[in-house]
C-alpha cells in the first residue's frame, strides 16, 4: 500500500483551521481528507455523515474502540467522543494521496506521535484570546456557555503549541493561507519544516 505522510492542522475551536484545510484540499489534488468520527449531533443541515463526520451513537464509537478500530481517540467534552479510524488513512493511502487532517489540540498530537517523520504537526492560532472568543460568537452556533467552555479549553490547548513542528497565526486569512501552501510543499517535496 501507498505509505503517504500525515499533514496534521489543530487548534483551539474558532482558530480557523477548519478553512485553512479546505483550502489546500481545494487547491491540491494530491490531499485527501481523514473524516474524523465523533459522537455529537450534526450541526445543521448542511453537515453530512461520510462527508463531514461519521456520526456514530456512543454505543458504535465505544464498540469501535474496544475493536482497536482507532488510531486515536478521546471524549472532548462529556459524553461527547472523537477519533480517528485507521480504515480512513488506508482509504486516502489507497488512493496514493497524502493525508491531511483538522484535529483537535489532543487529537494532533496523538497523530504527530503515531506518524512520527511522516507527519508535519501545524498549530493554529490567533493573536488573541479576545479575537477567538469574538469569532466564535460571529458563528452564531453556540450557546454562551459553550463559548465560555470552549474558551477556557483554549487556554489549556495553548499551552501545548510548543509540542507542534509549527505555529501559523492566523490573523490575515489570505497570509495563512499562503503560508500553509508554503508549508505543505516544503514538506511534501523536501522533508522540511519551514515557514
Amino acid at each position: 500500500m501507498h505509505q503517504g505522510k500525515a499533514i496534521i492542522f489543530s487548534a483551539p475551536s474558532g482558530s480557523g483551521k477548519t478553512t485553512i484545510v479546505k483550502h489546500l484540499l481545494a487547491t491540491n489534488p494530491n490531499l485527501g481528507f481523514s473524516i474524523s468520527a465523533c459522537t455529537r449531533d450534526k450541526r445543521g443541515r448542511n453537515e453530512q455523515n461520510g462527508k463531514d463526520y461519521y456520526f456514530l451513537s456512543p454505543e458504535e464509537f465505544k464498540a469501535k474502540i474496544d475493536k482497536d478500530e482507532f488510531i486515536e481517540w478521546e471524549e472532548v467534552y462529556a459524553g461527547n467522543f472523537y477519533g480517528t479510524l485507521k480504515s480512513e488513512i488506508e482509504r486516502i493511502w489507497a488512493q496514493g494521496k497524502h493525508v491531511i487532517f483538522d484535529v483537535d489540540v489532543k487529537g494532533g498530537l496523538h497523530l504527530k506521535d503515531y506518524f512520527r517523520e511522516k507527519a508535519l504537526a501545524v498549530f493554529v492560532k490567533v493573536p488573541s484570546l479576545e479575537v477567538l472568543e469574538q469569532r466564535l460568537h460571529d458563528r452564531q452556533t453556540e450557546s454562551d456557555s459553550s463559548i465560555s467552555q470552549r474558551l477556557f479549553k483554549a487556554k489549556f490547548e495553548m499551552s501545548f503549541e510548543d509540542k507542534f513542528d509549527v505555529t501559523l497565526i492566523n490573523e490575515d486569512l489570505d497570509t495563512s493561507l499562503r503560508k500553509a501552501q508554503e508549508l505543505l510543499e516544503n514538506f511534501l517535496k523536501h522533508g522540511t519544516i519551514t515557514i
